[in-house]
């Protein structure tokens, strides 16, 4: 993760290709940590117990991926660079 003051920089700049990098990033780590989480709720190694069933969790995580891959597609033809994610033409 960038640290809190570039990702506010990316946030509040006039720019909106530094907005639009914020937001996947953002979203990015987002969905890593709900897999994490959703990983150990089938395994059953979670210290809590969700609210939420698994299958909510998960519907939503799926969601997320496929706002994840929107903003790959978008980026693709903006020709703006996310971190980690190879630019193909």
């Amino acid at each position: 993760m960038k640290d809190l003051q570039e990702l506010f920089r990316l946030m509040s700049s006039a720019d909106y290709k530094d907005r639009f990098l914020a937001e996947y990033i953002q979203l990015n780590e987002r969905v890593n940590a709900l897999n994490k989480m959703l990983k150990g709720y089938r395994e059953g190694t979670l210290n809590f117990t969700p609210s939420c069933s698994y299958d909510v969790l998960h519907t939503q995580s799926v969601a997320m991926m496929l706002y994840l891959e929107v903003l790959k597609e978008r980026a693709r033809v903006e020709n703006i660079t996310l971190p980690g994610v190879e630019q193909n033409g």
